[in-house]
């Protein structure tokens, strides 16, 4: 179970936090992983730690906010692997923060970009490729828990990560007949690099409001990446995995 030998797995801001997260969880069990990220130095430093793993791994710079970067770098993708055989389109941020009636329509149309046109941005070429192919894949997208809470000063985030879970359902029925499986994984609170910079009243309130008392980690992220990346996930598409210890669920 869980062998991805001789699968290409692409990973979006797969050089770092839980991008590379995935990728690591990818190589262990066999996937060749092509990353694409804006910064040649995490790049690099990815490449590196994923090598250690024992795995084939290339890096390609790209901007998946840009639909020409994206095709660009999918191209160079396929012209080093062969092919593409699962996308995780994760790549996104919190974007423009602050109080709604404060935002400018620029700050909305950036925070859209980020998280919801860059997937389609990533998944357009790769299901042409797919299709084209006549090839089962798998397309999985990082949402987040505030896809389903509400987030005061973050409703650009809430709404974009929630815009992905319903292209996730819609492309569930539209690529079913291709054999094609299209999930999101929905993280709550997970330590990153970003997230340990958010202020410690935050994280406290995080804990407390888990039910499992403790934050995610990043090797949190591994398993379901595998998961949802194998043939064992074949009968599941369309649906919004949550990773957070049970954060949405804990009573208030």
């Amino acid at each position: 179970m869980f062998d991805l030998t001789g699968q290409v797995a692409l990973v979006t801001g797969g050089n770092g936090g839980i991008g590379l997260a995935f990728a690591k969880g990818l190589i262990k069990v066999g996937a060749k992983v092509a990353i694409w990220g804006r910064n040649v130095q995490k790049n690099t430093a990815a490449v590196k730690a994923l090598e250690a793993l024992g795995g084939e791994v290339k890096a390609f710079v790209a901007d998946v906010m840009d639909a020409e970067s994206a095709e660009t770098a999918f191209q160079n993708t396929v012209a080093h692997f062969g092919c593409v055989d699962i996308c995780f389109a994760n790549a996104g941020g919190s974007g423009k923060v602050g109080p709604l009636a404060a935002l400018s329509l620029e700050d909305w149309k950036f925070n859209v970009d980020l998280n919801l046109n860059s997937v389609i941005n990533t998944y357009q070429p790769v299901i042409k490729h797919l299709i084209g192919r006549g090839a089962p894949g798998k397309l999985v997208v990082t949402s987040s828990i505030a896809a389903r809470m509400g987030i005061g000063m973050g409703t650009g985030y809430s709404a974009t990560k929630a815009g992905v879970t319903g292209l996730t359902r819609a492309l569930a029925v539209e690529l079913g007949r291709n054999n094609i499986q299209v999930n999101a994984i929905l993280p709550g609170f997970v330590e990153t690099e970003m997230s340990v910079n958010t202020p410690q009243t935050f994280q406290d309130s995080a804990r407390r409001r888990t039910a499992s008392g403790v934050l995610g980690t990043l090797d949190d992220m591994e398993g379901i990446a595998v998961f949802l990346a194998s043939k064992e996930s074949n009968y599941i598409t369309g649906q919004e995995i949550v990773i957070d210890g049970g954060q949405s669920i804990f009573p208030m």
